[in-house]
C-alpha cells in the first residue's frame, strides 16, 4: 500500500487523494529521522460525521499488518527521539534505529535504553495506541505504565475520566490505583497521532484537577496540531502553571479538503468463495498458569448478566512497573515459541483484539518468520479495493466480548494467509464468537486458532 503524494511546488508539501471529493494536504516541518512518509500512513475515508479522514498507521499493528517486531521498533524511535529531545541525552542508536527501520526490523532486540534516574508514568491512549504506548515503556529501565480504557466496569469506579471528542466511542477511563498518580513525577501520554491536541488537553486537565504536578510530555508518531492548536498548548502551561513537551517522529500542518461521498456503513469486501475452517481452541492459562496473572472485575457480558470477568494484570489496564518487565517478556517468549509450533503454513497472522494489542504482538514476534500482525479496532472505516487507499478489505461483526460494540478487521485480503491466531484476553463462548467466525470465511483462511489468556467467566 503506497500513498499518492502529489507535490506542490515544494518537498516537504504534499497532497494525498484519499477518496472522490476528499483529499488532505500536508506540509512536513520537521522529520528528524529521515523516515518515508509512504512508510508510515496510508489515507482511508472514515465514517464519522465528526472527523473524515483517518491517516491509517504502516507501523502500529492496528488497521493494518505489520511485521510484529516493527511495532516494537516504533517505540524504541519515540523513546530514543525522547530523550534527544526533552533530556538532550543521547543513547547513540539513532543511526541503527533508523537503519532497521528502513532496512527490517526481524534483527531488532528490545533492550531498555532510558536509564533509572528518569522515573516517569507512562500512558497510552486506548484503542489505537495501547501497544504503541507499551512498546514505548519497555525502553524505560525504570517507570509505571497504563493505557486508558473505553470499558466500564461495573462497581469500580475510575480514578480519572476524560474524552476524545472526535473519535467513535468518545470516553476514557482510568482504573488504576491512585499512588501511580498522586505524585510529583512526570506523565508521558502516547497516542499515534495528534491532529488538534485536544485527547492529550482534556486528560492533563484531569490529572492535573486531581494530583497536580509541574511536568507532562505528549508522545505521538504524528503532530499535525495548527499553529493555533499549538497556541492552546501554551495557554494551558500558562493557566496551570506547568511544562508540556512534546515529542514526534513527523511534524507538520494539515488540511482536509472536501468530504467523502460515500454512506454511513462499511461495504461488503469482494465476493469470495467461502471455506471450511478447522477452529481450534487454545488457553493459555491452562498451558502456562504462571505466566497469566488475573485480576478479576465485574463486567457486562452478551446476556445482559454481571460477571467477573478474568483481566490480564500485565496488560497494563491497571498499572505495571518497569522491574517485571525482563521476567514478563522472557514469559511470552515461551508462549510464543509455544504457538510457533501449532502453525499450519508458512504465512500467518496474527490479530489482537481491540485494546489488547499489545501481548499479542510480541508474542507474534516470537512465532518465526513469515508473521504479520494487526488488531480489530471499534473504528468504522469506508472500505474500498483500490491502491493508494488505506482499507482495501473490510470485516464486520459485534465484538465477542460485548456484542453492544461494533468491531472491524481491515485489509486481510482472500487467500492471504494459510493459518489465524487471534488472541482474547479472556475466554467467550462458541455463541458469542459464531458472528466473527462467519466473517472470517470471507478470508478464506481455513485454519484459525482461537487463542485466550485466561478462562471462563463466572457469574455474580
Amino acid at each position: 500500500m503506497k500513498n499518492t503524494l502529489t507535490s506542490t511546488c515544494s518537498p516537504t508539501k504534499f497532497t494525498l487523494p484519499i477518496l472522490n471529493r476528499l483529499s488532505v494536504e500536508i506540509e512536513i516541518t520537521d522529520n528528524p529521522y529521515q523516515l518515508p512518509i509512504d512508510e508510515l500512513f496510508i489515507m482511508a475515508a472514515r465514517i464519522n460525521k465528526k472527523r473524515s479522514f483517518l491517516f491509517v498507521s504502516k507501523v502500529l499493528g492496528k488497521h493494518i499488518p505489520i511485521e510484529p517486531r516493527m511495532g516494537m521498533l516504533t517505540g524504541a524511535l519515540l523513546a530514543n527521539r525522547y530523550l534527544e529531545k526533552v533530556t538532550f541525552e543521547k543513547a547513540g542508536l539513532r543511526e541503527k534505529l533508523v537503519s532497521l527501520f528502513n532496512n527490517g526490523s526481524d534483527s531488532f532486540a528490545e533492550q531498555p535504553f532510558v536509564g533509572e534516574h528518569l522515573n516517569p508514568v507512562i500512558i497510552g491512549f486506548a484503542e489505537t495506541a495501547t501497544a504503541l504506548g507499551h512498546a514505548f515503556y519497555q525502553y524505560f529501565q525504570k517507570a509505571d505504565f497504563f493505557h486508558t480504557t473505553r470499558e466500564k466496569l461495573v462497581g469500580l469506579e475510575p480514578v480519572i475520566t476524560f474524552e476524545e471528542e472526535h473519535s467513535h466511542a468518545t470516553s476514557h477511563r482510568c482504573y488504576i490505583d491512585e499512588s501511580l498518580l498522586n505524585n510529583q513525577r512526570e506523565v508521558i501520554l502516547v497516542d499515534d497521532e495528534m491532529t488538534t491536541g485536544k485527547t492529550a488537553i482534556n486528560i492533563i486537565r484531569s490529572i492535573q484537577k486531581q494530583f497536580p504536578r509541574d511536568k507532562y510530555t505528549v508522545v505521538s508518531i504524528l503532530d499535525w496540531r495548527s499553529e493555533e492548536d499549538q497556541l492552546l498548548y501554551k495557554e494551558l502551561e500558562e493557566e496551570l502553571k506547568i511544562t508540556i513537551q512534546s515529542v514526534s517522529l513527523l511534524k507538520g500542518f494539515m488540511k482536509a479538503i472536501g468530504s467523502p461521498d460515500i454512506e454511513c456503513r462499511t461495504p461488503s469486501p469482494l465476493s469470495v468463495a467461502s471455506v471450511s475452517q478447522t477452529v481450534e481452541k487454545i488457553v493459555l492459562h491452562d498451558i502456562f498458569p504462571e505466566h497469566t496473572t488475573a485480576i478479576h472485575y465485574s463486567s457486562i457480558s452478551l446476556e445482559g448478566k454481571i460477571k467477573s470477568i478474568p483481566y490480564v494484570k500485565e496488560t497494563g489496564r491497571f498499572g505495571i512497573n518497569s522491574v517485571t518487565n525482563h521476567e514478563w517478556n522472557q514469559s511470552m517468549e515461551e508462549v510464543g515459541r509455544y504457538l510457533k509450533n501449532h502453525r499450519l503454513g508458512e504465512r500467518t497472522l496474527c490479530l489482537g483484539t481491540g485494546e489488547f494489542m499489545y501481548l499479542p504482538m510480541i508474542i507474534a514476534s516470537y512465532m518465526g518468520n513469515g508473521v504479520s500482525y494487526q488488531s480489530s479496532t471499534r473504528s468504522p472505516i469506508y472500505v474500498e479495493n483500490r491502491q493508494s487507499y488505506g482499507a482495501a478489505f473490510g470485516l464486520s461483526f459485534p465484538n465477542p466480548e460485548d456484542w453492544k460494540v461494533d468491531q472491524f478487521v481491515y485489509n486481510i485480503p482472500p487467500n492471504e494467509y494459510d493459518d489465524l491466531f487471534v488472541f482474547f484476553e479472556r475466554a467467550v463462548s462458541e455463541e458469542e464468537l459464531k458472528p466473527f467466525l462467519n466473517e472470517l470465511k470471507k478470508t478464506n483462511i481455513r485454519d484459525i486458532k482461537i487463542v485466550f489468556f485466561n478462562g471462563g467467566l463466572r457469574d455474580e
